[in-house]
Order: structure tokens, then sequence, then C-alpha cells
């Protein structure tokens, strides 16, 4: 009898939890009044900006807003900000807001969403201004997929002319532009216009929650398509004074592959025909007073490489030992120190931390997977890192000249990284200064006990008497 009434009961309270999730969702209705969406595609990052005004037509207060994404853009999604305008004009600012992935039971084909909380929850009829930056990776498909070295590279870009939204919308309109004015073809979807390297859609009136218009723009983009597949960074703290970095790269080039065979006269006889979408330097953007900055590859030193340093900034010109042309691939090492004093501080508790910016420091790369690794001083405890976004973290041990119980290391690792995941995160731990002693005890009770064994042999008669 109880297997019976079981089942039952579940079943009503899973109707009674669904019920009361209904009336809540709908006791407060968002309404969109307009949406512009600013697509940018001039690099292989696409970057999308996009502004809604929203209104709370219900009755009761909201205190979110939900953004819908495609299962397809939601996996290719890098980075995602949201902003509250206030006040009006010249006195116009900016509210960060938090934003956090959420699921709903009735997502229709297996819509992805992100829920923005509001600084302020809206009363009925009150309306707010978000300001929303989205980047996404890997969503311009070369095509053709292969093209020979004299030829442009094109790719296609797939989006919807509407924006998909779980709310209705009054007004909206998409902007998308593109590195050129060479647009091979585009979706029209009335009302749709061209005017240089920008295309319109629309703007579109009263259209329903999930409406969807798939668009496809087919267009020149010669930029480098800079991937990094794997970048470990390793920074190793000395409380002696320097933090030395080591960078390790596998970079590849994410465009069209590259097809035929390779002529290097043609490429530089011909520099504005030949490999038009090859690259063959990258500029990697390192902190003021960088010493000690070496690049080199499984070869050996590359001295092609151009450093240029001010008080404000440090720039370094890599050059591969060869261009590359899509598909193609190249492993180097880029190393240099820092003074610590820039970087390592002391908190209102004791504690010290480590200031230092996350990401690549390569201008308009993609890095698949990032892997940062902070290596403590020995006699570090309590290690903890406070990062603006969602990593993996865990530690590990590492020893080194001289260690005994080996050095704290704190990995943080991201996948799908873009260049604005540079901002600062910092890593707190706890110090005895009585370890930094350590090391200059071992040295010299090393050289005491040598200095021991030599007296003694020295004193020592170790001859054979009758």
């Amino acid at each position: 009898m109880e297997a019976v009434i079981r089942p039952r009961r579940t079943l009503s309270l899973t109707i009674i939890s669904l019920f009361l999730f209904i009336s809540i969702a709908f006791s407060h209705e968002i309404r969109i009044n307009n949406a512009e969406r600013r697509i940018d595609l001039s690099s292989h990052i696409v970057k999308i900006f996009l502004t809604l005004k929203v209104e709370n037509a219900g009755k009761t207060s909201a205190s979110e807003v939900l953004l819908a994404f495609p299962p397809t853009q939601a996996n290719q999604l890098a980075f995602l900000e949201a902003l509250a305008a206030t006040g009006k004009k010249k006195k116009k600012g900016y509210v960060p807001l938090v934003v956090k992935p959420t699921e709903l039971p009735d997502a229709p084909n297996d819509t992805k969403y992100f829920s923005i909380s509001l600084v302020n929850p809206l009363n009925s009829g009150e309306t707010a201004t978000l300001e929303i930056l989205y980047v996404f990776t890997h969503s311009l498909e070369p095509f053709p997929v292969e093209i020979s070295q004299s030829e442009s590279q094109l790719v296609y870009y797939r989006d919807s002319a509407l924006i998909l939204s779980p709310y209705h919308i009054k007004q909206q309109t998409t902007f998308i532009k593109t590195p050129s004015t060479k647009v091979e073809s585009f979706t029209r979807v009335e009302p749709t216009s061209r005017a240089s390297n920008e295309l319109k859609y629309g703007p579109f009136e009263d259209r329903l929650p999930y409406s969807y218009s798939p668009i496809l723009v087919h267009f020149e983009n010669n930029n480098p398509f800079a991937v990094v597949e794997e970048l470990v960074r390793e920074v190793e703290v000395s409380h002696w004074g320097n933090l030395q970095i080591t960078e390790h790269y596998k970079l590849a080039h994410g465009g069209a592959q590259h097809r035929g065979v390779f002529s290097r006269v043609e490429y530089q006889s011909r520099p504005s025909f030949s490999g038009v979408s090859s690259f063959k330097h990258l500029l990697a953007l390192l902190p003021p007073r960088v010493h000690s900055v070496y690049y080199r590859d499984e070869i050996g030193n590359i001295s092609s490489s151009h450093l240029r340093t001010d008080y404000r900034k440090s720039e370094l010109e890599i050059e591969p030992r060869y261009p590359l042309f899509g598909g193609w691939k190249a492993t180097f090492v880029i190393g240099y120190g820092l003074p610590l004093e820039d970087f390592l501080f002391e908190s209102s508790d004791g504690r010290r931390y480590l200031n230092f910016s996350f990401g690549c420091p390569l201008i308009e790369t993609v890095v698949d997977k990032l892997t940062i690794k902070v290596v403590l001083p020995e006699g570090s405890k309590d290690p903890s890192a406070v990062v603006p976004f969602p990593v993996e973290q865990h530690l590990e041990t590492k020893y080194s000249y001289l260690d005994v119980v080996g050095r704290t290391v704190v990995v943080l690792e991201k996948k799908n990284v873009v260049p604005v995941h540079n901002s600062p995160f910092q890593v707190y731990y706890t110090f005895n200064p009585i370890f930094m002693l350590a090391e200059p005890l071992m040295l010299a009770s090393a050289f005491f006990l040598f200095f021991v064994a030599c007296v003694a042999y020295l004193h020592i008669d170790l001859s054979i008497r009758k």
C-alpha cells in the first residue's frame, strides 16, 4: 500500500511545485521596449554589444532579467558582462551586474539561459537600460575550407536577424560590421539594408518570445586567426626581490587550411597579394620594468624579436621562424623577470598577496586552454586565489633547488580565454619570514661540514705503521 501512496504523493508535490513556479514566473511580466544589437566581425573574435530597454509590465516587482542563447552559441560563449545604465547624458554612469547561468524547465530546443540580477528591483511600470557585452570564439567558418597562397580568406557567420529572447520585444535592430566592404552574399530579411561595411537588419516591430530568423553572411576576413591551443604560464615568486615568468605556447592558425606548395619568393616579392591571411609576427603586451626577456623555440633562441619598453608598458614583437598559414602550428617559450615590489603586497589581515594579470599577453588571440601556475615560496601556507570569473583551481607541490618540503603551487585553469579576460587576479597566502633563512643556513651548514671534513682529513693519520 505504501508503494502506491508514495508515487502519488511525489506526483502531487511535483505538480504543486510546477504550479508555484509558473505562478511566480508570470506574476511579473518583463517586456523589452527596444533592443539594439551591434555585431563586430572585424577579427576572428566576435564581439556583440547589446542594449536593452526593459520595462516591468506586471503587477509585482522583478529582480532579474533573462538572456537566452541557442546551444551552439552557448558552447562558443567566452565572456558575458552586463551593466546597468544610471543617470542621463553627461552624468551617465554604469553599474556592473551579477550574471549567472540558470535553467528553465520549459526551455525550447535546449536553449541556454543566463540570469542578470538587477541592483534595485523593477517595480510595476518602471524601466531600466542594460548594456550587455558577450564574446564568441570559433564562430567564423572558413569557406572555402582550403585556399592557396594567393587567395583571400572568406568566412561564414551564422546568426539570427531577431534576438532570441524569452520576452516580447516591441522594437529591435541588428547591425553587423564586417572588416572590409567585400561581402560575397548575405541573407535578406525585410527590412534589410547595407552601407559600406555594415549590414542593418530591422527595425522589427512586435516580435513574440523566442522568435528566430536565421541569417548567413559570407564575407572576406584576412585578419590573423591566431589561436593558442594551449598556454602554460608559470609565475614563480621569490621573496629575494624577483618574479620570474615562463610561458609555453602552442600556437596555430585557425583560418582556412593552406593548399599547395609554399613559395617564399612569391611571399616576399608580393606581400600585398601573397599570403594576405597569414601572419608572421605577433605583439605581446608585457608589464613595465620587465627585464631578462628571452624568446626561444625547440631549436634555440630567436633573435628576430623586438622589445620596446617605457615606464607604462613593455611591448614584445615576436616573429616565428616561418610565417603561419591556415592549419600551420608553432611552439615557443617566452620568459622574463619583474621586480617583486610591483606585484606583491600585504593585506590588512597580515597576509601577503600577489596581484597579477590573468589571460594571454598576445593581442587579439584566442586561448583554447590556459593554465596559470603560481609557485609560492617554500613555507607558504593557506593559499587562496581570487579571480573575477569562474576558473578551476587546485594545488600542487614543486621541488626546486635546496627545497626540503617543496613549494606550494596554485594552479588556475580556464578554457576559451579572450583578451577581455586580461584582468587582475590575486593569490593570498601566509608566510613566516624565518623561512627565508632556511636556504642560507643550509648553504652555510654544507660549507661548514665540508671544511670540517677537510680539516679532519688533514689531521687524521691514516698511514699504516709497524
